[in-house]
């Protein structure tokens, strides 16, 4: 039987179909949740459950000018930075596209890295700006092309080519002296090896 596709899952759902729900979001919990892993693994559970009760609050504003899984991401995003907000205090200011998740959680180190060049890709991208960190995961390791990011970010295409190019050479910076010296020839090649870490392989 073909799996039917997200969008007709969702129509099924908003019908009043409580299993199609189900199949739409146990579909992607895995997704989801590993973007909330990388970021603040204690609160990944919280996260994640929070994203999917704000999507089922919303499940009728959604107007398919996107896919379901670019909805669930920018609904995933906004929950990232509503708990990152009520950590900081009154007087502290914050901007996601200059503060870390290393600067604004304080955590004694991952428990989610499979080796050590996983665990210094990890540590690499909490270093980065909160934004930059979430556009390379969701470009890395979502598979999400610059259309998806556009809606994610709120941002046109262009914006987000240029934020990802810079975000790449940022990335490339901050793990000179921990990767590898052939993995950072270029980026292209750094690409390789930040994807083939995600899926657990050698490049």
């Amino acid at each position: 039987m073909t799996a039917l596709d997200d969008l007709t899952l969702l129509d099924r759902w908003r019908a009043g179909d409580g299993e199609a729900g189900q199949q739409l979001f146990a579909r992607h919990f895995d997704s989801i949740y590993g973007f909330f892993e990388t970021k603040c693994e204690a609160e990944a559970d919280e996260l994640t459950q929070s994203t999917f009760l704000a999507c089922v609050r919303a499940k009728d504003q959604f107007r398919k000018d996107a896919s379901f899984r670019t909805y669930l991401f920018t609904i995933a995003r906004n929950e990232l930075h509503h708990l990152l907000r009520r950590r900081q205090r009154k007087d502290d200011k914050l901007d996601f596209e200059l503060s870390s998740i290393a600067q604004l959680i304080s955590t004694p180190g991952t428990k989610i890295a499979r080796n050590q060049e996983h665990k210094q890709l990890i540590e690499a991208l909490r270093q980065l700006p909160v934004d930059q960190q979430t556009l390379l995961e969701l470009h890395y390791w979502e598979d999400m092309d610059i259309a998806g990011l556009a809606q994610i970010f709120d941002a046109p295409a262009a914006t987000i080519r240029t934020r990802l190019h810079r975000a790449r050479k940022a990335l490339r910076d901050q793990i000179e002296e921990s990767a590898p010296s052939e993995v950072l020839q270029d980026l292209e090649t750094m690409d390789r090896w930040v994807q083939g870490l995600r899926l657990g392989k050698k490049v």
